[in-house]
């Protein structure tokens, strides 16, 4: 007897959740366990120092080529520091939900992290719409970049998924057998 889909009603019809989620390669079903709590505690530390490294390089940098943009108030530690934190923390909880639910973590997560940027870039252009200086706003911007691509490389290279459990040599049989 053939099992049925799971994705698929009792037609062999796929509703257009279950659509999304195969193409989203949402499986619930990954070969590879999950990375390590210590792995992914190191990995959101680098990510975390890695991306406000790059936030305060980036700054340094602005300020330097765009004098204008001293003392923009967006510039300020306090205020990037605060957001990129938060952001490197969903994106480190994020990360070992996707390595659960999908056999292609890796594939999932770059996707997801670059819809995530572009959204981010959303309040950029708004404050640039409202008159903000617009030097000011490309550094914030290209800040977005670098936040999506430090995070990215920390999780998936530091804390990657581990391989599956190897298979017991031999099937264990019933005891006293």
């Amino acid at each position: 007897m053939d099992e049925l889909d799971p994705l698929e009603d009792r037609r062999g019809r796929r509703p257009l959740v279950s659509t999304v989620l195969a193409l989203a390669r949402v499986d619930f079903a990954p070969r590879h366990r999950q990375p390590s709590p210590a792995s992914l505690v190191v990995a959101s530390l680098v990510a975390l120092g890695g991306s406000l490294g790059a936030d305060r390089l980036l700054v340094a940098l602005g300020t330097h080529l765009f004098p204008s943009t001293r003392g923009y108030s967006h510039f300020a530690f306090s205020d990037y520091g605060t957001l990129t934190t938060i952001g490197v923390v969903i994106a480190s909880t994020a990360w070992p939900v996707v390595t659960r639910i999908s056999s292609a973590p890796r594939w999932l997560f770059v996707r997801l992290a670059l819809v995530v940027t572009a959204v981010l870039l959303l309040p950029d252009l708004y404050i640039a719409s409202q008159g903000q200086p617009g030097k000011a706003v490309g550094v914030l911007m290209l800040m977005h970049l670098a936040i999506g691509v430090v995070t990215y490389n920390a999780l998936v290279h530091i804390a990657p998924p581990r391989q599956p459990e190897p298979a017991p040599l031999c099937p264990a049989g019933p005891p006293g057998g």
